[in-house]
């Protein structure tokens, strides 16, 4: 039985059933694998605080590109104390800082082939204008990466289909979960309407951990005690149009790029989406956590190929030293990272900007 969660009428049931329209191929589950338990709801407005003197109040919450800057915090520590002595006065550009250039970026994740392409544009840069001063090597690699991500920043742009269905997708732990409720949330604050579907049917708390979020959003979320995914997600699409919802974020179970049985049961899940309503899924979102590094970049590369991944979310900027492999993914496969996330709360959440992010990479 499919159940609606939210505090209004129940969503009408479709007049047809999933089993009545969908395709007769099955979903085989997933292994289960366990991800981290939900965060709790937020405090409702009803409940008060007990004033506090001036002197005590908590300090205010730093704005996004501070929070930016901290997130990207272990990034900057590994290419900013290199990046001191390689780019320090006095040195000349020669072969020996090229090869230590190099090495920093690699190690930052940067990746093999970004790498090479980032230092022969710098080798051309420094022949056309005849720059003899490491320090001046600092400002050009700075505007090579700049120009490097540009392709990357094309924030989603939310049409008038209605509803705007984007299928989520991503391996387990990548954070899928809490960015569906960061979407909902931020969707919200644009003035559109959301609801949730359930899809990840097979992972153990995924349901009620989306109802969670739909309980701290306020927003509907429909799920299904038994069955596969694709017939939440057909419910879900049918339950938005009863309701003149602006948009549908689906919930997909997480899938290892290695484990190919699966990824063809994903390719499923898209093409009834697709048959349930033409043109859709309007966006397949693919969830990267950014503490992969370098394995980012096959997972952007398998997922592309089996959904055709329209948008990248980059996720846990806060915890990690990897932040350079957004460099290696525009090198690879420039696909359009719409958001990057720097920390739990609902408004951490943002969409990129490829000058902010390498400003808040060498900006102390």
């Amino acid at each position: 039985m499919f159940s609606f969660f939210k505090k209004s009428k129940p969503v009408p049931a479709p007049e047809a059933t999933a089993a009545d329209q969908l395709t007769p191929a099955q979903l085989a589950p997933e292994p289960v694998t366990p991800e981290p338990s939900a965060p709790a709801p937020l405090a409702t407005a009803t409940q008060t605080t007990p004033a506090v003197q001036a002197d005590d109040a908590a300090p205010a919450r730093p704005g996004w590109a501070q929070r930016l800057k901290q997130g990207l915090a272990k990034t900057r520590d590994r290419l900013g104390g290199q990046f001191s002595s390689l780019f320090g006065v006095g040195r000349k550009i020669d072969a020996e800082l090229y090869e230590e250039l190099e090495t920093i970026l690699i190690t930052a994740d940067v990746g093999v082939d970004a790498t090479q392409a980032l230092l022969d544009r710098l080798q051309k840069q420094v022949r056309r204008e005849g720059l003899t001063e490491a320090s001046d090597l600092q400002e050009a690699l700075k505007q090579a990466l700049i120009e490097l991500l540009l392709p990357l920043q094309a924030p989603l742009a939310i049409t008038r289909e209605q509803p705007f269905i984007v299928m989520l997708a991503g391996v387990n732990g990548a954070g899928k979960t809490t960015t569906i409720g960061k979407l909902a949330k931020l969707y919200q604050s644009q003035g559109l309407s959301v609801l949730l579907a359930a899809g990840d049917t097979f992972r153990a708390a995924a349901r009620e951990q989306l109802q969670v979020w739909g309980e701290r959003n306020n927003v509907t979320v429909v799920s299904q005690d038994k069955g596969d995914s694709a017939a939440v997600i057909f419910d879900a699409i049918q339950a938005a149009r009863a309701r003149n919802i602006d948009v549908v974020l689906a919930d997909t179970a997480g899938r290892l790029p290695t484990q190919l049985h699966l990824m063809e049961e994903i390719k499923k899940v898209k093409r009834v989406i697709e048959k349930t309503a033409p043109g859709a899924p309007h966006e397949v979102l693919l969830v990267l956590d950014a503490n992969t590094g370098q394995n980012a970049v096959m997972q952007v590369k398998a997922f592309d190929d089996a959904l055709g991944v329209t948008g990248l979310a980059l996720t846990k900027l806060d915890g990690t030293a990897k932040g350079g492999a957004i460099a290696a993914i525009a090198q690879a496969r420039p696909i359009p990272v719409r958001y990057i996330g720097v920390g739990e709360g609902l408004d951490d959440l943002r969409p990129f900007d490829a000058r902010e992010f390498v400003e808040a990479v060498f900006t102390p």
